[in-house]
């Protein structure tokens, strides 16, 4: 009997590493040019689903576009993506994500997130601190098909604002907290 519950606990670890560092690797081997060419394309996308949120950038400090964050877990679990920080309509960084966690959980999930820093100050932070990580000083918005929110540069109360979208697999709700994210030395 304890034999095959440490097959079990075993097994249980080994696919959750492999699935962890499918997702990893699969990231890693973007360029800057494709990471950059999916950041605007959920740029885009955001702005057809919601064109408020064409406001919120045109004002925002900086924005944080991350196109591809995949999830994996079975009872550990990671999640990792890339994505571009743009100051303007300019890239002027490329940054990754990345967390891990512990507990009762299962499952695979993709989503895509994009911060924007309505302050100047929020945007220094982020830049200055490596491995920072979403706060209290973040409104967080869940975007999934079938709800629809409207938001704009007038209803943002934080110095950043979260917009969550594309979220597709088997686990459940998606979440920013305890992930850090980390600047990339990345070429176009």
């Amino acid at each position: 009997m304890r034999l095959i519950s440490f097959l079990n606990s075993t097994f249980g670890l080994i696919l959750t590493l492999f699935i962890i560092t499918s997702c990893i690797s699969n990231n890693v081997n973007n360029s800057g040019a494709k990471t950059e060419n999916l950041s605007n394309l959920t740029l885009e996308e955001v702005f057809k689903l919601d064109p408020d949120t064409k406001s919120i950038y045109e004002k925002a400090a900086g924005v944080l576009i991350m196109p591809k964050v995949s999830k994996a877990s079975f009872l550990l679990g990671g999640s990792y993506g890339e994505g571009v920080l743009k100051i303007g309509n300019a890239t002027v960084d490329f940054y990754s994500i990345a967390s891990a966690s512990y507990g009762l959980q299962i499952g695979a999930q993709q989503s895509s997130h994009i911060l924007f820093f309505m302050t100047k100050e929020a945007l220094r932070d982020f830049r200055t601190i490596d491995g920072w990580e979403v706060g209290a000083d973040a409104e967080v918005t869940i975007r999934d098909k079938g709800y629809s929110y409207t938001v704009s540069s007038n209803t943002i109360s934080k110095p950043i604002y979260a917009v969550v979208l594309n979220q597709k697999g088997l686990m459940a709700g998606a979440s920013l907290e305890g992930a850090k994210y980390s600047r990339l030395i990345r070429g176009l």
